[in-house]
């Protein structure tokens, strides 16, 4: 019954994924990141200050601000890189640092472009196993001008002996120039399944982000479904890292 519903699940997200890409593919506009055809060697540094590290809608400094940072590279339609943040777990736990490897693949297909990559979380000093892999699959495009839809499956085999897969389908909309501002709001909705029958919860956001040359602000609004004793019976960590919250974030891109 469980093999039968994720493989019902899996064709569902396919379908998403066709109908997100051939929608794309007729739109006639362009795509906001689409990767230079020709083979180039990009680098990309980033740095982000945070009020909030909220991941899938959950709070992973305890609700407290952190700095996070990134190193990227790309060749073609390939990509690598590492992420970092600051993170407040409890102390039975005893990670303070969480360090994402990912590498990755974004070909394209008429207007849409699609994203096959694997992702690795590390939480150095974190005790019994809290590692996790996964795998990415995502298409992105311009629907209509200005406005980017993007649909992605996220799936780990193996985690704590769990299985789960994580949608997630967004869209953004580049507003008009506002003084030396490129304004744009966007949302997300996602859903996290726990094939084991464990705790399944969806999230969500929105948000306005306002860029300046190499710079970009963002101020975003999370919430889930989750209440108190879901929360806490998932992060093992508190009863209030689940709640709505509005997260302010400064980030700067180089080059």
């Amino acid at each position: 019954m469980a093999e039968s519903r994720k493989v019902s699940k899996l064709c569902c997200v396919a379908g998403f994924a066709f109908l997100a890409l051939t929608g794309s593919a007729f739109a006639g506009g362009s795509l906001k990141d689409e990767p230079k055809a020709e083979r180039e060697f990009t680098y990309s540094f980033t740095l982000t200050g945070t009020s909030d590290y909220v991941f899938r809608g959950v709070s992973q400094s305890d609700n407290d601000p952190t700095i996070q940072g990134s190193f990227g590279i790309g060749y073609g339609i390939f990509y690598a890189g590492i992420w970092a943040t600051g993170i407040d777990w409890t102390s039975d736990k005893d990670a303070n640092i969480e360090t994402d490897f990912y590498a990755g693949i974004k070909p394209t297909w008429g207007k849409a472009t699609f994203d096959f990559g694997v992702i690795y979380y590390d939480y150095p000093g974190a005790w019994n196993g809290y590692d996790i892999l996964e795998l990415k699959a995502g298409v992105s495009g311009e629907i209509v001008d200005k406005l980017t839809g993007t649909a992605t499956f996220y799936y780990s085999p193996d985690y704590k002996d769990k299985e789960w897969g994580v949608y997630e389908v967004g869209l953004a909309y580049a507003l008009p120039k506002f003084h030396v501002f490129d304004p744009s709001i966007s949302g997300l909705y996602g859903y996290v399944d726990d094939y084991n029958g464990g705790t399944s919860y969806g999230y969500w956001n929105a948000g306005l982000s306002l860029a300046v040359d190499k710079l970009t602000f963002d101020l975003r609004y999370w919430d889930t479904d989750l209440n108190a004793g879901e929360c806490l019976a998932y992060t093992g960590n508190g009863t209030n890292l689940c709640d709505e919250r509005f997260v302010f974030s400064a980030t700067v891109a180089l080059p």
